[in-house]
């Protein structure tokens, strides 16, 4: 795997492109129509690890999965159709995949352990522990469960009514997916809505969902069965941002990026580069899989600071390090607060985002949930960042591609180690970026 990714900037950003099929609705599609009756496709699916290691975990969980580069073929066995692995299952670098796989794996009648690489070990479970315990779930761990691996001892479980102290897409999926296989109803509510790709899968599969005011609520085993389908899955809005905002800061730029997945509940970047002074049309809306889909064009503009509070970070988090680049440059303060949910992601990203900008001339004071960013622009002009050596992606993806496209407003290459853990959400991110810099 290539562990250096370089940058040579002087050029804009022009043509257009797609982006790999969204992550998160890529893990939930391979979840849904492994337990589906019958056989399913999942077309334009994102291929990278993270998401081939959810295939991989079905598979070890005698799932058949037909394996092409545009589209999988996945064999449903029903509603009870998993067996026992003869081995742990290796999640890779994703924390949603640990964390939506426990909520399925809580409810079966046999022993499984999940673990993942030295990041994976790193991160909270608790938050997905706890309430999966209080269903009934029997399930061990270091430091009693808060650190993986996690040794699953299948239960027979029951409804709760849960209120979670985050708004977390993965904790709400995984209890969703428990409440499943559980007796009796699960209600779910958190104090902000996550994002809300499992609610749609759910309800595109026709499983039975409802809402209460803001409250899920679902009727678990009785009325649960659900036949295969034929899945589409749109580009990955999480990918596509950083080609927004590259195109938006180096001048001259003009993007469009076919095919994205628009879900409002991951959209904040576009609101908040908006409100910075971007130019981003939103062309050719339609749906697929239950997700709305459109054509991104993207031209230069120039950026002014924003202040983004805690309401938009849950729309905004996985965007936050290329958040991090735009604000860099802009004229004027950006301030980031509500945010303290970045420090436990692939990396420390307030800490590292912080530390990788500032050695590039940025101007960051760092806070407990978040930071004040002084923009280098002025005067009518966007700033730019200057090329380093040194820098490094602290094994985060979405630090590495940020920081690329930070290189590119520097006035000599740059080069960025540890950068092969692109791998896990973007593969062609150096082709794709590369062909855009050629046109």
């Amino acid at each position: 795997m290539k562990t250096s990714l370089t940058t040579t900037p002087g050029r804009p950003l022009k043509g257009t492109m797609t982006v790999p099929g969204d992550k998160s609705v890529t893990h939930r599609a391979l979840i849904l129509t492994a337990l589906a009756e019958g056989t399913s496709t999942v077309s334009d699916y994102c291929r990278g690890e993270d998401c081939l290691n959810t295939m991989r975990a079905f598979q070890t969980l005698g799932i058949k999965i037909d394996e092409m580069p545009e589209r999988l073929t996945v064999h449903g066995k029903g509603f009870w159709g998993l067996s026992e692995p003869n081995g742990p299952i290796d999640c890779g670098n994703s924390g949603t995949g640990i964390r939506l796989l426990a909520g399925v794996l809580a409810g079966q009648d046999f022993f499984t352990v999940l673990t993942g690489d030295e990041s994976i070990r790193r991160r909270p479970m608790g938050r997905v522990v706890k309430p999966l315990r209080e269903m009934g779930a029997v399930i061990a761990g270091r430091k009693g469960g808060e650190l993986a691996p996690l040794a699953i001892t299948g239960k027979r479980l029951h409804g709760v009514e849960y209120r979670s102290p985050v708004a977390s897409a993965q904790v709400k999926s995984s209890l969703l997916l428990a409440g499943l296989f559980a007796e009796g109803v699960t209600r779910f509510g958190e104090p902000r809505l996550s994002r809300d790709h499992t609610e749609r899968m759910f309800r595109f599969f026709g499983i039975p969902l409802t809402k209460d005011g803001s409250d899920l609520v679902l009727q678990g085993r009785t009325t649960v069965r659900w036949a295969g389908r034929r899945v589409v899955i749109p580009g990955d809005f999480s990918a596509a941002a950083f080609f927004l905002v590259g195109a938006t800061i180096i001048p001259g730029s003009d993007v469009t990026i076919r095919n994205v997945g628009l879900n409002p509940t991951r959209t904040g970047l576009i609101e908040v580069m908006k409100k910075m002074g971007a130019d981003i049309q939103v062309l050719a809306q339609r749906e697929e899989a239950g997700e709305p889909v459109a054509d991104l064009r993207v031209k230069s503009a120039l950026l002014k600071g924003v202040t983004i509070g805690p309401d938009l970070i849950p729309q905004t988090i996985d965007e936050f390090p290329i958040l991090c680049v735009a604000a860099a440059v802009a004229e004027g303060d950006t301030v980031i607060s509500g945010a303290e949910e970045l420090r436990v992601k692939e990396s420390d990203r307030i800490a590292t985002m912080s530390q990788e900008l500032q050695a590039m001339g940025a101007l960051i004071t760092e806070r407990p949930d978040g930071m004040v960013i002084q923009g280098l622009g002025r005067g009518g002009e966007n700033g730019r960042l200057r090329a380093v050596s040194g820098a490094t992606s602290h094994g985060d993806h979405r630090v590495a591609m940020a920081l690329a496209i930070g290189g590119l407003t520097a006035d000599r290459r740059m080069t960025i180690a540890d950068s092969g853990c692109i791998e896990t959400s973007f593969p062609n991110f150096e082709p794709t970026l590369s062909q855009l810099l050629t046109h």
